[in-house]
């Protein structure tokens, strides 16, 4: 009897990447790590899922990362002495990297601490273009104590031009960048006080989730996409109209170093980003080809996140661009992957040429060469087209004869070309 169960599909929110489309996802991947050397950064790699504690304490409660968004689960004990445990697939990756930064004593070696990761990330969206459930971050975090040079505009500036650098290694150009600074501890709550005053009129006429942010964090108005209150957002105080001295010497340090670099930018004082850690310096990258919400990637300054995670003072700043909007902004350029296809399709002609066929393949990928095997019940027409449909340039026929003689045909199917190739020297015919 037939079984006539549906067949089983991915989770909804998530998606297969198949090739050949993983080849556009592997050039950023490979871009970036080689941008990132360049710069000093090491990859760090941390687990997919924290105590949630980590998430409230560091991206903030009031956040809609943390107060919508978050794949939690409670972790049952398993002996008397344990206790359960609330567990969060993670979010973001900037908490978790600070956690093992304040775990491992990383702080102590006395260097600055330059942190990139490559992975996924987990938030119960509403699933749109681009957005997923499961989806893919590149990120980087420049943290340590202060005797290090972390608190440096500098470093800020740094972030800012090597991303920049990434964009042009990728071949992204239709970029623009977005700054502003969000203050620090000591100016900020005059900022919070401002918006309350001048929300006081108008939050019942917004949103609820601006009703809600007015009282517990009204900085968060600010990050409200809601279009009918976006007027309303336009008419609140600035955030540079409070900015202390120090604040407004740091963000003037970073623009100046991007002006030296060349690095072009608008200041955008209503852009706060959507995690409370960030501290001074914000900054996000947008793209025309991403439609309505054009962010690419985005980062910031997060000053105090060490501290209020229990561990010891290290500024820091960092950023993170998610892969599948990123890999859209490249389509909408009409950036391609490098060719990735094999040099060679190796065509065993008959009984008993398996061998034959497997042992040059093996040899060619000792010498660094891609190549494909076909099969030795294959006809030749057949090994022909297979090379073709793959893209390959040059099929290389392994019978009884050619391996007596101890040279091959070797056919280009650019030009049509056939020639005989010894042994010895079907490396350099290929290449």
């Amino acid at each position: 009897m037939a079984d006539t169960r549906q067949p089983i599909k991915a989770v909804r929110g998530t998606r297969d990447i198949l090739p050949p489309d993983t080849s556009l996802w592997q050039h950023v991947e490979d871009s970036a790590r080689r941008v990132f050397h360049r710069y000093n950064f090491h990859e760090i790699r941390t687990p997919i899922f924290e105590a949630t504690e980590l998430f409230a304490r560091g991206v903030g409660e009031e956040t809609d990362i943390v107060g919508k968004e978050m794949f939690t689960w409670e972790d049952k004990a398993r002996a008397q002495s344990e206790r359960s445990q609330s567990l969060t697939l993670r979010p973001e990756n900037t908490a978790g990297v600070v956690r093992a930064y304040i775990e491992h004593k990383l702080g102590e070696s006395g260097m600055l601490q330059k942190l990139y990761y490559v992975g996924p990330q987990f938030r119960r969206e509403r699933p749109q273009k681009g957005r997923y459930r499961q989806f893919y971050q590149i990120g980087a975090e420049v943290l340590g104590p202060p005797s290090a040079g972390s608190e440096s505009p500098a470093r800020d500036a740094e972030v800012i031009v090597m991303l920049a650098d990434l964009l042009r290694e990728v071949g992204i150009q239709q970029w623009s960048l977005h700054l502003n600074s969000v203050g620090c501890a000591d100016c900020r709550p005059k900022y919070n006080e401002a918006l309350r005053a001048a929300l006081k009129d108008v939050v019942h006429t917004m949103c609820a989730d601006c009703r809600r942010r007015a009282v517990n964090n009204p900085l968060r108005v600010l990050d409200c996409k809601v279009p009918e209150d976006q007027p309303k957002i336009a008419a609140l105080p600035t955030i540079g109209q409070y900015l202390d001295e120090k604040c407004r010497v740091h963000f003037s340090e970073v623009k100046s170093i991007l002006d030296a670099t060349g690095i072009r930018y608008d200041v955008n004082e209503r852009m706060v980003r959507g995690i409370d850690y960030y501290t001074r310096t914000t900054f996000e990258f947008s793209h025309g080809g991403l439609g309505a919400q054009s962010a690419l990637l985005g980062g910031g300054r997060y000053d105090g996140l060490s501290e209020s995670l229990g561990g010891p003072k290290a500024p820091g700043i960092g950023f993170a661009l998610g892969l599948d909007r990123f890999v859209i902004a490249l389509e909408a350029e009409g950036v391609t992957a490098p060719a990735t296809a094999p040099r060679a399709y190796i065509a065993p002609l008959g009984a008993g040429m398996n061998p034959e066929a497997a042992k040059l393949a093996h040899e060619l990928r000792e010498q660094g060469m891609a190549v494909e095997v076909g099969d030795e019940s294959f006809r030749l027409k057949k090994s022909f087209e297979s090379a073709e449909r793959a893209g390959i340039p040059f099929v290389v026929i392994i019978g009884e004869n050619e391996v007596k003689a101890g040279a091959f045909a070797v056919k280009d199917l650019t030009s049509g070309e056939q020639v005989t190739v010894s042994r010895g020297e079907i490396v350099k015919t290929l290449s």
